[in-house]
């Protein structure tokens, strides 16, 4: 295995009854990156985690963290991982210097080393002058701090972060997004988020799972080009049929959007202006408007996870 190869997910698959939460999923991560995990509401996101933390045994497949598998050396895989949930497992009557040593004991640092490791991870943190203040005193920003620091007070090979800035400011969030380029100098980092603008200004790589599948697996460059592939905007008077805008060469999907426009996602260098208009003209659609646009990384989503929800779906 090459050194900066420190997550490997080999066709893993979970089913809870018949339901395949998660189906054949497979991709890596390198030291130095900052990978994007993204999905909506009941895609398979949160299951994905569970297994990469070693908190949920996968039905099928293999995972490995830095070498070890996470089924037959769980306890060498697990001291590899540093993870922050969504909600923090802070323990509010603690001061900041408590929680951290309880932390690094928890981790089996030896006990000659755990101020070392402590100080450590304040300063990596931004949490220096903050040790001894209790944790329930603190803003949320500086909750999430604490989060990331007993994540990282191990100094483990990968960091999972689950939404690391919900419900922060922009200040703070700007901060949590510095501190977590600076993580991936020395880690590979995965970041689950629901926010996108976050993946386009933190992330190297970009998944998007959706109904168990990853629909995109790619680097932030190579998003940035399929962005480029762009999309036309078009307003039409009469009823429009959306299968033969679909058959034309080049077009990927359309989408009808709130306030009556259609959108039309194209492959690159295969724009369908021209027939699109003969096909207007041809069936009396009234072609009001059409307008070139890129499409942004939340058209790229909604795309991507486009389906008929005919059953509510569970949020797993």
């Amino acid at each position: 295995m090459s050194n900066n190869l420190l997550v490997e997910v080999d066709s893993v698959s979970r089913y809870f009854g018949d339901l395949a939460a998660v189906n054949d999923v497979s991709f890596t991560v390198n030291k130095g990156t900052v990978l994007g995990f993204l999905g909506p509401n009941g895609a398979g996101k949160t299951t994905t985690m569970q297994m990469i933390t070693g908190n949920l045994a996968p039905t099928s497949g293999r995972i490995k963290i830095a070498g070890y598998d996470l089924l037959d050396e769980p306890r060498a895989a697990k001291a590899c991982i540093g993870y922050l949930p969504e909600q923090p497992p802070l323990y509010l009557e603690y001061t900041v210097d408590e929680y951290l040593d309880f932390c690094a004991a928890l981790n089996r640092i030896p006990k000659k080393q755990r101020l070392g490791a402590r100080q450590q991870a304040k300063e990596r943190c931004g949490l220096t002058d903050a040790g001894r203040r209790l944790i329930g005193n603190l803003s949320k920003g500086y909750r999430q701090r604490v989060g990331i620091a007993q994540a990282i007070i191990h100094q483990p090979q990968v960091v999972i972060l689950d939404e690391p800035t919900a419900g922060l400011d922009p200040i703070q969030i700007r901060e949590i997004r510095t501190l977590v380029r600076e993580l991936s100098q020395e880690h590979a980092v995965i970041l689950s988020t629901h926010i996108l603008p976050e993946v386009q200004s933190s992330c190297d790589h970009v998944q998007i799972i959706d109904r168990g599948k990853l629909v995109l697996n790619d680097s932030i460059d190579g998003l940035t080009q399929r962005m480029q592939s762009s999309t036309l905007s078009l307003r039409f008077s009469n009823s429009v049929d959306t299968s033969r805008i679909e058959q034309l060469n080049g077009v990927r999907s359309t989408r009808l959007l709130d306030d009556g426009r259609y959108q039309v996602y194209y492959q690159a260098g295969q724009d369908p202006t021209d027939a699109l208009v003969k096909l207007a003209v041809d069936n009396h659609w009234g072609l009001r408007e059409l307008i070139p646009e890129k499409a942004s990384l939340e058209d790229m989503f909604l795309e991507l996870t486009k389906h008929d929800k005919t059953q509510a779906e569970a949020t797993i």
